[in-house]
C-alpha cells in the first residue's frame, strides 16, 4: 500500500464522472487515488473490476491526502467549499476537472452549451443537426456520456457538449469553437452564495472560445468577450438578432426560414431553443437545409414538456426535467394558450425563490397541486395567486388533477424542484407521473 505522502493524482468523488476520470488515467498508466465521503459510492464495483490497482479512501475526507496530492481532480457533484477541500485548494494545489482534461486532449472542434434550462434539448438538437449534415459527431457531457469516455471512443470530427455550472467550476481553458450560455435563472442556490456566483460559473464556458452565441432576451447570458470572438445572436422577441421570429416565421436576418408552426416541439420556449440550435449550428458551419429538416422532425426529449395523453379533452404534459423555477416558468408560458393549466409541482427546492411563479400562475393557471419536501414553502409563496392544494404522493396529485380538470384544460408536471426526496431522479419522477396518467379510469 502506498503511503499518503507518495504524490499522485487524487480523484475527489466517484460516480459517473469520477469513474470516467479513473478510466482515463488508467489508460495512460497514471497512478491515482479515489476519495469519496460515501462508503459505497456509485461506480465503486465497476472501478474495482476495471482498475484493480487503484487506491480508495472512503468516508470523511483526510486532509493529509489532499495536501500531499500531485493534483486534485474534482467531480462536479463535490462542493469545492467543503472545508478540507477548500483548504487544499487555497494552499495552491492544482485543481482540475474532467472537462479541462478533455480539452487538453481533444483534436476536433467543440460546441459547448450551458444554461439554467433547455441544455439537453438544445445539445441533442445540435447533435441531430450535425448528423443530418453528414458529420461524425459525439454528444457528451452533462447529458449522459462523460466527456472523457467520449474521448476514448472512436474519434469524432465534432464534439457537442452539454456542461453544467458544476462542471464549469473546474474548467478554465476549454477553447470551444462555439460556446453559449442559453439562459440564466435562479438555481442551485444551495451551492452558490449568490446569483452572480452562479453566473460566473456558467460564463467560464466562454474561456478562449472562438465564437459565441448570445440570447438577446436574457441579459444574464451575454458576456464581455474579446473583439476577435465572433458573436451570433438569437431572440424570440427582437428581430434585430440574426436568428429571430418574424411574422410567424423563424428567420435568419431578413430571410424567413420556416414557419414556427412547422416545429414538432411544442411551446414558445422551444421556439427559442430552435433559434439557439440554428445559431450554434450556423456558427459551426452546418448545412442550413439539414438543420431545418431536423427542426421539422425533432420531437423533443422525454420529460421535457413531453405530451403524455389527451384524456377527455384534457392534455397532460410531463416536464419532470423542470427542476428549477425558471424551467417551470418556461413550461407554463410555453403552454399558455393551450388551456388553463393545472400545475403539479414540488420536491427539493434547493433554496429557490418560488415567488417568481406568481405572475405566470396568475395569468395561465387555475390550480397548483403541490407535493414533496418543500410543498408548504411553495404554497406560502404562491397561494395568493392561484388556488393551491398539497398532496402526499404523485398518485394523489394525478388523481386530484383528473378530478379538477375540465375539457380544454392542461395538466402540467413541472416540479420546479429536484426529485431526490421522493424519487431516485427526475426520469423516475416523470415515469411515475406518466404511469399514473395511463392508469386513470
Amino acid at each position: 500500500m502506498r503511503m499518503a505522502n507518495d504524490k499522485m493524482k487524487v480523484i475527489v468523488g466517484l460516480g459517473k464522472t469520477g469513474l470516467s476520470c479513473a478510466r482515463f488515467l488508467a489508460s495512460r498508466n497514471e497512478k491515482f487515488r479515489v476519495v469519496d465521503t460515501r462508503q459505497n459510492p456509485p461506480g465503486l464495483q465497476q472501478l474495482k473490476t476495471e482498475c484493480p490497482e487503484f487506491e480508495a479512501e472512503l468516508g470523511p475526507f483526510n486532509e493529509e491526502t489532499f495536501m500531499n496530492a500531485a493534483q486534485l481532480i474534482v467531480s462536479p457533484g463535490v462542493d469545492q467549499q467543503m472545508p478540507v477541500l477548500r483548504k487544499a485548494i487555497d494552499s495552491g494545489l492544482p485543481v482540475t476537472g474532467d472537462v479541462d482534461m478533455f480539452a487538453r486532449e481533444v483534436q476536433a472542434p467543440v460546441i459547448a452549451i450551458t444554461g439554467s434550462n433547455a441544455k439537453s434539448t438544445v445539445t441533442t438538437l445540435v447533435g441531430e443537426m450535425a448528423r443530418a449534415g453528414g458529420l461524425n459527431v459525439s454528444v457528451a457531457g452533462n447529458i449522459g456520456l462523460p466527456v472523457l469516455d467520449a474521448l476514448m471512443q472512436q474519434p469524432a470530427s465534432l464534439y457537442v457538449l452539454e456542461l453544467s455550472s458544476f462542471q464549469l467550476e473546474t474548467t478554465s481553458d476549454l477553447g470551444a469553437e462555439v460556446a453559449s450560455v442559453l439562459n440564466m435563472s435562479l438555481d442551485h442556490m444551495d451551492r452558490y452564495d449568490s446569483m452572480q456566483a452562479y453566473r460566473n460559473a456558467k460564463h467560464r464556458i466562454f474561456e478562449a472560445c472562438r465564437q459565441a452565441v448570445i440570447n438577446d432576451d436574457d441579459p444574464m447570458s451575454s458576456a464581455e468577450l474579446p473583439e476577435d470572438v465572433k458573436q451570433w445572436h438569437f431572440s424570440f422577441e427582437q428581430e434585430s438578432a440574426e436568428f429571430n421570429v418574424s411574422k410567424g416565421f423563424i428567420a435568419f436576418n431578413d430571410s424567413p426560414l420556416m414557419p414556427v408552426s412547422a416545429l414538432r416541439i411544442p411551446g414558445s420556449h422551444n421556439v427559442a431553443n430552435a433559434l439557439a440550435a440554428l445559431a450554434l449550428g450556423h456558427a459551426a458551419g452546418f448545412s442550413m437545409s439539414a438543420m431545418l429538416n431536423t427542426l421539422r422532425t425533432f420531437e423533443g426529449l422525454p420529460h421535457r414538456c413531453q405530451w403524455v395523453a389527451d384524456r377527455e379533452g384534457v392534455n397532460w404534459y410531463n416536464d419532470s426535467k423542470g427542476t428549477n423555477v425558471g424551467a417551470c416558468i418556461a413550461a407554463i408560458n410555453g403552454l399558455a394558450g393551450k388551456g388553463r393549466i393545472i400545475l403539479l409541482a414540488g420536491g427539493q427546492g434547493k433554496d429557490a425563490d418560488f415567488s417568481a411563479l406568481n405572475d405566470p400562475l396568475s395569468a395561465h393557471s387555475k390550480l397548483a397541486i403541490l407535493f414533496g419536501e418543500d410543498a408548504a414553502l411553495i404554497k406560502e409563496a404562491i397561494e395568493h395567486s392561484v388556488v393551491t392544494l398539497i398532496v402526499s404522493s404523485m398518485e394523489e396529485a394525478v388523481s386530484l388533477a383528473d378530478e379538477k380538470a375540465d375539457a380544454g384544460d392542461v395538466v402540467l408536471l413541472s416540479p420546479a424542484c429536484a426529485s431526490f426526496d421522493m424519487f431516485s431522479n427526475f426520469e423516475e419522477r416523470g415515469d411515475v407521473f406518466t404511469q399514473c396518467v395511463r392508469e386513470l379510469h
